[in-house]
């Protein structure tokens, strides 16, 4: 079975761009671990994320990092620097109606290529923390959670599983101070990719 994890840098996790076997740090590197240990050899991974990118950017790269490796289940985290790229001397970010109208064009073209495949669909999520709070975080909560909520709106579209993030991240944040697993209010420390390590296998035991 072929896995792909698809996104930005939450995704990405520093790997090697010309070594698949290098996972990163990030939950898929932990993911790669627990699944390869559990059933030896059953699984291939690829790691695809790719730091700053918005729903245009993995739309654009949708034949060669998805297309192309033909898996079998993958996954997709995308949403914030949707919002983080509008900020700032030269905005560029997606708003969430375009966000919605890309996401939904690239989910109808992996399902017609690949026909067979399950597609998990990844809550975007922050809190507050210091790659945030300049510009304003209540504003950019509000942005976040609007591109969640159309991302939930095409998992719903095409009857795929929903992993949500942010209910969770928010819950955490009691517990230990917002850095403790989300260094910027965004990226994930270890901690936190052992959570969305978790989350993201309970959707996966459920279609596999």
């Amino acid at each position: 079975m072929r896995i792909l994890f698809f996104g930005d840098s939450i995704t990405d996790g520093s790997r090697w761009r010309d070594d698949d076997s290098n996972m990163g740090f990030a939950y898929p590197f932990l993911l790669k671990a627990e699944l390869g240990y559990n059933e030896p050899e059953k699984y291939e991974f690829f790691n695809r994320g790719i730091g700053g990118n918005r729903i245009v950017d993995l739309y654009a790269r949708l034949k060669k990092d998805v297309l192309n490796l033909k898996p079998d289940v993958m996954s997709i985290l995308c949403g914030v620097n949707d919002v983080w790229h509008d900020y700032g001397d030269a905005p560029n970010g997606v708003d969430e109606e375009k966000y919605y109208k890309i996401y939904d064009m690239m989910i109808a073209e992996i399902k017609e290529a690949l026909p067979n495949i399950k597609i998990m669909i990844m809550e975007p999520f922050l809190l507050p923390g210091t790659g945030v709070d300049e510009w304003g975080y209540e504003e950019f909560r509000r942005k976040v959670e609007a591109c969640a909520a159309k991302a939930k709106l095409i998992a719903e579209k095409y009857n795929l599983p929903f992993i949500p993030l942010q209910a969770g991240f928010d819950e955490l944040a009691k517990t230990a101070p917002n850095s403790y697993w989300l260094r910027d209010g965004v990226h994930p420390t270890p901690m936190g990719h052992v959570f969305v390590k978790n989350q993201w296998l309970k959707a996966f035991e459920a279609i596999k």
